[in-house]
This record gives C-alpha cells, sequence and structure tokens, in this order.
C-alpha cells in the first residue's frame, strides 16, 4: 500500500486506486510518478493479468493538481520540463503496457483525468460520471491528453470537447464512442472486474501481440498496416496449445 494509491490483487487482476479523495485524485507530480510506476510495476509482475484503474471517494481524477502550478513557471523550466515528460510518459504507458488495462470511471474525469479515463483499453463508466476537458476555461490547453482523444472520437467531436470544454454525461461518452459500458454506480467496479477477469483469462500472448498490432496498426497506411498484420499472423501458431 502506497498512500496516494490503493492497490489490491484479486486474483490476476490489480485494482490501481488513486488514492487523493481530499483532491479529486488530483495528480499532483508524486501521484502522477507513483501512478506510472505502478503501471510499469504491474505489467512486469507475471501474476498479474489485467490491471483497473479507478479513484478513490467521488471523483476518478481532476486532472492536474492546479495548487502545483505556482511553481511551473519560466523562471523554473527544470520543473516545467520534467512535469511535462512525466505526464507525457504516464499517458504513453497504457499503449505501451502489454496487460490491458480496464479504467473503471467512478466519478468525475476531467482535463488529464479524462485522459487516463480513455488511456486504457477499455472503459466502464458510472451512470453518473461525466466526462470533459475543461482547459480552455482556465486558459489552459488540454496539449498532453489531445492526441488519444483525436484518435478515440474523431476530429470535429474531439474539437468541440477541447475548444467549449464541456462535459459529457456517462452516456453521452458512450454514444462518442469514449467508454465502452456504462454501470450503475454501485456496480461499477465489479462490472470493471468481471471484464478484467475475462481479459486475465485470455491467452496471455494472444492478448500482448493484439494489442502490440492494435496500437501499430492504427495511425499507419493500409498497406503497411496490413504488412504488419501478415508478420503477426505468421507467428499465431506460437499461441497455440
Amino acid at each position: 500500500m502506497n498512500e496516494l494509491l490503493l492497490i489490491q490483487d484479486t486474483g490476476s487482476v490489480r485494482i490501481v486506486m488513486m488514492n487523493r479523495p481530499e483532491k479529486r485524485n488530483a495528480l499532483n507530480t508524486a501521484l502522477t510518478r507513483d501512478l506510472l510506476d505502478a503501471l510499469r510495476a504491474s505489467d512486469a509482475d507475471e501474476a498479474v493479468g489485467c490491471v483497473v484503474l479507478t479513484g478513490a471517494g467521488q471523483g476518478f481524477c481532476a486532472g492536474a493538481d492546479l495548487a502545483e502550478f505556482k511553481d511551473l513557471t519560466p523562471e523554473f523550466q527544470h520543473r516545467v520540463e520534467e512535469r511535462a515528460e512525466l505526464t507525457m510518459q504516464l499517458h504513453l504507458a497504457f499503449s505501451k503496457m502489454a496487460k490491458p488495462v480496464v479504467t473503471a470511471i467512478n466519478g468525475a474525469a476531467m482535463g488529464g483525468g479524462a485522459g487516463l479515463a480513455i488511456a486504457g483499453d477499455l472503459a466502464v463508466m458510472a451512470e453518473s460520471a461525466q466526462i470533459g476537458y475543461p482547459e480552455t476555461r482556465h486558459g489552459l490547453v488540454a496539449a498532453i491528453v489531445m492526441a488519444n482523444l483525436v484518435r478515440q472520437t474523431g476530429r470535429k467531436r474531439a474539437f468541440e470537447l477541447l475548444s467549449l470544454g464541456e462535459s459529457l454525461s456517462s452516456r453521452q461518452a458512450l454514444a462518442y464512442g469514449l467508454v465502452n459500458r456504462v454501470a450503475p454506480d454501485a456496480d461499477l467496479l465489479s462490472e470493471a472486474l468481471a471484464v478484467a477477469e475475462k481479459l486475465s483469462n485470455t491467452n496471455a500472448a494472444a492478448i500482448r501481440a493484439t494489442k502490440q498490432l492494435f496500437h501499430e496498426v492504427a495511425d499507419l497506411p493500409l498497406e503497411e498496416a496490413l504488412k504488419r498484420a501478415r508478420e503477426t499472423n505468421k507467428r499465431m501458431r506460437a499461441f497455440q496449445k
């Protein structure tokens, strides 16, 4: 257990819970670093088949902790650069992991928190939860989370979310393709765990190769994507038992 993260293994599923409920799990530097380390450690742990990411309390994640912004100024450029790099690595980690990640969006997911909510391979959202990118309303830019949002929901919808800063309900998020399922609030974690257990019980080599190929082909021209797929296809027999 870490005071910023609550980590629990249920069979081969690891639950990673952000634990700053009094701050709606806002991402300060310490939590960002611990979360990145926890994801990497889970990926390296042979006993873990799938990760469920959620938040303690009423919110999933409120995004960046604005209280730290006073120290992220041009006068402290090294801090600005270190934090930006850390944030980028956190959002990149999900696609680099061999293990699948299910996000259980238990409450508001805003800004960087919205980026985390959709960064997982599958997402289950509580009925009462909301998701949004309110940065422009604070004179900011949803910079690092932008690339993944555009890839998942398309250019027009992504720009609307980024520019207007309006939140989506769980049903709207489902319609936009940002989440896979909506569950009653009381059933959210059990629903996410059920999905995670199915993933964990799937052939690990097949899941690993599927995830790797999925992220490779998503942004490739068709011919190059098919060539990558051909190479994976030739390795398929390795998955046979």
